[in-house]
């Protein structure tokens, strides 16, 4: 039944602590009922021993409409459920649109289009050098091929963006033919998506045009300074297009330097009390990483531990992460809970990729608790 569901570890983890919390001889307990959920509204638990009709007026009684705590869930999910749906309608309605004429402000479509053509071409910057800077570089580190090979992929988004805007531009004035490639990214960029022919060249990421021009500059300014200053004391993982080819390289390096197994190796992480870089320097092995989004829980700073949610605070920043290699056999963890990080607040993409590392946060509480009520970190978050 649940084959198709259950195609890794984490995974397998939701399924034991569903069969764990929810099944077992407890059920059966006769001076300690089980109750699966209660509150003042309604109570689930198996009803006492009886003839058909006790059980089908018992299942009868439950609610047609379940709310999340039943599940084990936050009820801050039905927030994010219904969000996401209005977005979702919201995103059918703009598709909707009609695609000719002029809009309330009096301004055509196509000139809507060419004026953020125009804006959206002035904010992309030059090609990196790939030439000098391998040059300048030498013999890299693990590390610095990291760079070298998002500085080309950067290179190829930045080259697509010039030469199909404008080549959009030309169509809109007739110059060209317009191609069904030009016409959706003139549909993308009225409609204030980012373009399918954009995507397919950066990372993983929901979110809108206007929402990933920022984040466009922003990933242009740390590899700016990564070239500039050399590797940032902390980095921000989301402005990488691969993330997970840079947390590999700190443990190829870490395991380079002290002679450990590859397959040996581990990453222990520890969330700081900063919420800038200020006071902090690059670590020997290891880096500290900024930006990440925590779902499903809350963090307390005062104690530096994982705690439930606020109601209507979805999604909270974590301070700064510290990641460092370490052999597996000498990592000790107690009170801890390992937290996947995603790319994205989707988690997985259709082809099940979106998974960057795992995380351990400290907590007091019980690791089925923040199991069910799905919690786990993301290095972007929608806006």
């Amino acid at each position: 039944m649940y084959g198709g569901r259950v195609s890794d570890d984490l995974d397998r983890r939701v399924l034991k602590t569903y069969l764990n919390e929810y099944l077992g001889d407890f059920l059966f307990d006769t001076f300690q009922p089980f109750h699966f959920y209660a509150s003042k509204e309604v109570d689930y638990h198996i009803p006492p021993k009886g003839g058909v009709e006790s059980y089908t007026g018992a299942i009868g009684s439950l609610p047609i409409v379940q709310t999340p705590e039943v599940f084990g869930l936050h009820g801050n999910a039905d927030i994010s459920y219904y969000t996401n749906a209005t977005q979702q309608i919201w995103l059918d309605l703009v598709g909707l649109q009609p695609r000719v004429g002029g809009s309330s402000s009096g301004v055509s479509r196509e000139d809507f289009i060419g004026n953020v053509a125009v804006d959206i071409l002035s904010k992309i910057p030059e090609q990196f050098d790939m030439a000098v800077l391998r040059k300048k570089i030498g013999v890299p580190s693990p590390t610095m091929v990291v760079l070298l090979q998002e500085l080309e992929r950067w290179n190829k988004l930045l080259g697509k963006m010039k030469s199909s805007l404008g080549d959009l531009q030309k169509a809109l004035i007739g110059e060209i033919g317009m191609s069904f490639e030009l016409d959706s990214l003139g549909s993308s960029i009225f409609d204030g998506q980012l373009p399918d022919m954009w995507r397919r060249l950066t990372s993983q990421t929901e979110k809108k045009l206007g929402g990933w021009m920022l984040y466009f500059q922003e990933r242009q300014r740390q590899y700016l300074d990564w070239v500039d200053n050399g590797e940032p004391a902390v980095m921000w993982l989301a402005g990488l297009q691969i993330p997970e080819t840079y947390i590999a390289a700190l443990v190829q390096t870490a395991c380079r330097e002290k002679g450990w197994p590859l397959d040996k190796s581990t990453l222990y992480t520890k969330v700081t009390k900063f919420t800038d870089s200020k006071g902090l320097s690059k670590l020997p092995f290891g880096c500290y990483v900024s930006g990440l989004y925590l779902e499903g829980a809350a963090w307390d700073n005062k104690t530096s531990r994982l705690r439930k949610q606020d109601p209507k605070e979805l999604v909270v920043e974590l301070p700064i992460l510290q990641i460092i290699p370490i052999e597996a056999t000498k990592l000790k963890l107690q009170n801890t809970f390992r937290t996947p990080v995603y790319v994205t607040q989707a988690r997985r993409n259709a082809m099940g990729v979106g998974l960057v590392f795992e995380a351990d946060l400290a907590t007091g509480d019980h690791s089925s608790h923040y199991v069910l009520q799905g919690v786990a970190l993301s290095l972007n978050n929608n806006m």
